[in-house]
């Protein structure tokens, strides 16, 4: 995995980065539920990756790790929480434009993950996404400990969303356990489910 490194993304890297969560995020039932037109998805999804990262990007830490192609092999989308997220100046407008017809599922989503968000200091797993073609190689794994090792030695917890039974598995091994309540569901009963890694 030598060809492999970590490195933090610059600004101008962000839409990219939206487009490479977007891309491997497709298959997800939340994706789906969020944007029921399959023509529309990949397009509205990215512009909303993009935000959330950008979001990041201010109040937290985007990491890639790069291929000796010259591509982004995968991404972590990080929020610090340790203090309140401040407001990012016309989120909600660019959300508004962004998510057109679909605004109030974008709403609801936002409103379950908000009422089952944990209050104590963390740092929140927004994203993990690796690039389809290079899935099951320990990416995320790799992607994970580097921020970790950080977390850890502050003495900091960490929270994720899993989306699927796969990841909540993958979660595990790296520390995470279930929350309670464990799962969290979506209006059409798409669910989430809540993991929480103390610093160890």
């Amino acid at each position: 995995m030598s060809e492999f490194i970590i490195r933090s993304a610059r600004a101008d890297e962000l839409a990219a980065i939206g487009a490479l969560v977007s891309k491997s995020f497709d298959e997800l039932d939340a994706d789906a539920y969020l944007v029921p037109v399959p023509e529309d998805r990949e397009r509205i999804m990215a512009d909303f990756f993009t935000l959330e990262t950008e979001y990041a990007f201010s109040h937290g830490k985007v990491e890639v790790i790069d291929h000796a192609d010259g591509g982004y092999a995968a991404a972590a989308v990080w929020y610090n929480r340790v203090d309140p997220l401040p407001e990012f100046p016309g989120y909600m407008d660019r959300l508004t434009a962004l998510a057109g017809d679909h605004l109030d599922r974008f709403g609801a989503l936002g409103e379950l993950f908000e009422k089952n968000h944990p209050s104590d200091q963390h740092w929140h797993l927004q994203f993990l996404a690796v690039r389809p073609d290079h899935q099951g190689h320990g990416l995320g794994g790799k992607l994970m400990k580097n921020v970790h090792d950080i977390l850890d030695e502050q003495g900091i917890p960490a929270y994720l969303e899993a989306t699927n039974e796969n990841n909540v598995r993958l979660y595990r091994r790296y520390g995470y356990t279930d929350m309670d309540p464990f799962a969290i569901l979506l209006p059409d009963g798409t669910p989430f489910f809540r993991m929480w890694r103390p610093a160890s």
